[in-house]
């Protein structure tokens, strides 16, 4: 006849319960039949970690053997931490719960025991932690000190103006409003910056300027005041700003006149240089009487005002064949204070351009003025109308033997020999 399972309780320590009300009950009392606990020792039953999910059921005998391989079964832990675990769940106890395990911190990526990360989890300066002021940023704990003391929008800082304390993301709104904060009158009297609380009892006690008292208006008063006293002023006004821009106009004229003194060439030589040659050249071969002059030049500081004149077709004898240059005597400032007529050697130089200095060939022309031409005598306040000097100066098939225009420019310089001091 087939046995029946029975099923007894054994407890992990090798005692057995009673089935009833769970008390230890000695075995030996229990079966004191040998035929009984052979009986019994073959009867049919569960795993003590049944409820746990374990599916072995055999004969009772072999229960103790089933529990050194039970999955279920605790034992103790691997690392000597002293917890009995189940085998099942040895190895999630030795990775994350066990005391002596070994870990690397997520954020500092330092190397703890188990206990150890457990108690330094919570206190890692690396770890990135919310600010405690709530203004959303997220900062390394070691870092939030020096992110509250000086980059949270939330921290407090003083108003430059008033004193008090507000967060730094709303100081700058505060600052518009703030009625210690300097502001510029608006009627634009020229007094410092007020503090804005007071700027209503600066403008009563303040008048302003008239809006135009760079033209000479003296007239003071109130916003009102001064409103009234433009609309009334028109004429007034408008003769004042046509004096001052002819006062303008005339300083203009003055400095105008002072940067052209200073500018003007007092060395006793001008080189002259005239681009667009070929260009001029062609204009001068098309039309009759081209004129070219050079910029006005003293022969010094205080000296006779001189201007080159320059036919490039040719003038008078030299006409079609060759270049012609002059020598003008201008009316200058100082003339009453010279001797006349004007008797500086005055010589003409074309400038070879070879790239090979050594190797130029420059042209030279001079004269002596003649003390009997009107030329030379004191010119009246209108130039003469030629001057004095070479019509046949250089002739247009010497120009194209040698580098004297290179990049379609020429130089010619004009010198007046300082060895001969006529000047008074």
């Amino acid at each position: 006849m087939a046995t029946l399972p029975i099923f007894v309780s054994l407890s992990s320590e090798g005692l057995f319960t009673c089935p009833v009300n769970a008390s230890p009950v000695d075995y030996a009392k229990i079966y004191p039949d040998p035929e009984s606990e052979k009986a019994i020792m073959g009867s049919v039953v569960y795993c003590i970690h049944h409820k746990e999910g374990c599916q072995w059921s055999d004969e009772l005998r072999k229960l103790k053997a089933h529990l050194n391989t039970c999955k279920h079964d605790a034992v103790l832990c691997a690392a000597q931490c002293g917890a009995m675990i189940p085998r099942v769940l040895m190895q999630d106890h030795l990775r994350y719960t066990c005391p002596r395990r070994r870990a690397n911190c997520d954020h500092c990526h330092k190397e703890f025991s188990g206990s150890a990360l457990e108690e330094h989890q919570g206190n890692c300066g690396h770890e990135p932690v919310y600010c405690e002021n709530k203004c959303g940023a997220k900062v390394q704990r070691r870092h939030t000190q020096q992110h509250i003391q000086q980059h949270c929008s939330k921290r407090l800082v003083p108003c430059k103006h008033c004193g008090q304390s507000y967060t730094q993301d709303t100081v700058c709104a505060h600052g518009a409003s703030c009625a210690r904060a300097p502001v510029a009158c608006p009627q634009r009297c020229g007094a410092p910056a007020v503090p804005r609380a007071d700027l209503a009892a600066h403008l009563r006690d303040h008048a302003a300027p008239c809006a135009f008292r760079d033209a000479g208006c003296r007239f003071k008063g109130t916003r009102q005041a001064l409103e009234k006293h433009t609309e009334e002023s028109c004429q007034q006004h408008l003769a004042l700003v046509s004096a001052l821009a002819s006062r303008q106009a005339r300083q203009l004229d003055s400095l105008r006149a002072a940067v052209a003194r200073l500018s003007v060439n007092c060395s006793g030589a001008l080189v002259w240089r005239i681009s667009d040659w070929a260009a001029k050249m062609a204009e001068a071969k098309c039309k009759d009487g081209v004129e070219l002059v050079s910029p006005a030049f003293y022969t010094s500081q205080y000296g006779y005002k001189l201007q080159a004149s320059l036919f490039l077709n040719g003038n008078g004898a030299g006409e079609a064949t060759h270049m012609s240059v002059y020598i003008k005597i201008l009316p200058g400032e100082y003339d009453a204070l010279l001797r006349w007529p004007f008797a500086h050697t005055v010589s003409f130089t074309l400038f070879d351009q070879s790239s090979s200095p050594d190797r130029a060939c420059n042209i030279v022309e001079s004269f002596v003025p003649d003390p009997t031409w009107k030329n030379f005598q004191r010119p009246s306040k209108e130039p003469d109308a030629l001057g004095f000097g070479f019509p046949r100066f250089v002739s247009h098939e010497m120009l194209k033997k040698r580098n004297f225009i290179k990049d379609d420019v020429m130089f010619i310089r004009v010198k007046v020999d300082p060895s001969k001091i006529v000047a008074v």
